[in-house]
């Protein structure tokens, strides 16, 4: 990016970290398949294996339970099915029970009947209601059922009760799935802690790659029955095809640097995160803040200046050279109302204002600066309209 523009769009993807893109440079020099025994082989399979165990200590969890795929859409598609069980057990759970804000890589990318795939809804804030997710498994009885809740927000940065909702599930005999590509890197994101059975990961949210991703099972009590990419016996099986040597690569050593900049990084997005969203209020009183009752990831601000549309706010701040986004980055461009902010009730008119900015690892002072000046000139322009239609 030319240095007159801030890139503030690290929810949609950061940018990738110089040392990741220096590792990644020598393992594209490895020759050797991860999978052949000869000695350039058996360095590619080393170069994996070490990133495996780094991937797998950025979320607390073993390395032999860390599955690569091609990203965290892969992952999730990949879990999210009946025959996902413990080992032992001859059946896995009839009924899904998602949240309603999940990523579309939940909502549309699961394999259960869609009779048997329900969401769990969300209060104003974003949060779902675990209420609600006790009553409805109760009511399940002995049916079983895996119930996925994202570890954060990818819109609104909004942080859920992911253990709790564990606990929930647990209680009834079933398991909990988290998609935790937003938050990991950026919260603590522990397995274990958050009692989750299974976490899926994405390189590119830390710094890492495009295109690679993972699934982290928190014990080998956890199996996958129904293979979603079938062939050889890379991954243990779970995963067929030649592993990605060097966005593998590129994702341990952004799971490295995340994990050892954790609350170094934590409290400087959260800094800058607070700064703009203080600025912002100055420079808009109508502003309407999503989430800002729950707690949030440390470095997103989802908000809304009512009368300012999102396709204007977004070609101004790209001509002022700051790049943004009107929400998830997954609708192949295209600015559309988010179902994040439906199911937390917002008016559709105010969604249609819906913007969100997201810092990351090289985000500074000078970015919020341009942000907000830029926001100062929107707001500028809308007074002036609404005085010309007075």
């Amino acid at each position: 990016m030319s240095a007159r523009r801030s890139y503030l769009d690290h929810n949609a993807t950061a940018p990738i970290r110089p040392e990741v893109a220096e590792a990644m440079a020598r393992a594209l020099a490895l020759p050797g398949n991860a999978s052949s025994v000869h000695g350039e082989g058996r360095a590619a399979r080393a170069a994996v294996e070490r990133a495996r165990e780094e991937v797998a200590a950025l979320v607390g969890a073993e390395a032999k339970n860390v599955i690569f795929t091609s990203g965290g859409t892969e992952a999730a598609n990949a879990v999210l099915t009946p025959s996902l069980r413990r080992v032992g057990d001859c059946e896995g759970p009839s009924l899904l029970l998602m949240g309603a804000t999940e990523h579309a890589c939940v909502l549309q990318g699961h394999r259960f009947p869609s009779d048997r795939a329900e969401p769990i809804p969300v209060d104003r804030d974003g949060i779902v209601d675990c209420g609600w997710l006790a009553e409805r498994l109760e009511r399940a009885g002995d049916l079983g059922a895996l119930v996925s809740i994202q570890a954060a927000n990818n819109e609104s940065g909004v942080v859920q009760p992911v253990a709790e909702a564990a606990a929930l599930a647990h209680g009834r005999g079933g398991l909990l799935h988290s998609d935790a590509v937003q938050a990991a890197g950026k919260i603590p994101c522990d397995v274990r802690a958050l009692g989750a059975d299974i976490l899926t990961l994405s390189a590119h949210k830390l710094g890492g790659p495009k295109g690679v991703g993972a699934v982290v099972l928190a014990s080998d009590r956890i199996e996958i029955a129904d293979r979603l990419i079938r062939g050889g016996a890379q991954e243990r099986g779970y995963r067929a095809g030649t592993e990605n040597v060097a966005g593998i690569v590129g994702f341990g050593v952004a799971a490295e640097l995340a994990k050892e900049d954790l609350a170094g990084g934590a409290s400087a997005a959260r800094r800058l995160r607070d700064s703009a969203e203080a600025r912002l209020r100055q420079a808009a009183p109508e502003v309407v803040v999503f989430g800002a009752g729950a707690e949030r990831l440390p470095n997103t601000l989802a908000f809304a200046i009512p009368g300012v549309r999102a396709e204007t706010a977004l070609i101004r701040f790209d001509l002022e050279g700051v790049a943004v986004s009107s929400g998830s980055a997954c609708s192949s461009g295209k600015v559309k109302r988010s179902h994040v902010l439906a199911a937390m009730r917002v008016e559709p008119a105010l969604a249609d204002c819906a913007i969100r900015v997201s810092f990351g690892w090289n985000s500074t002072d000078a970015d919020v600066d341009r942000f907000i000046a830029t926001c100062e000139k929107l707001v500028a322009t809308l007074y002036e309209r609404r005085a010309t239609a007075a």
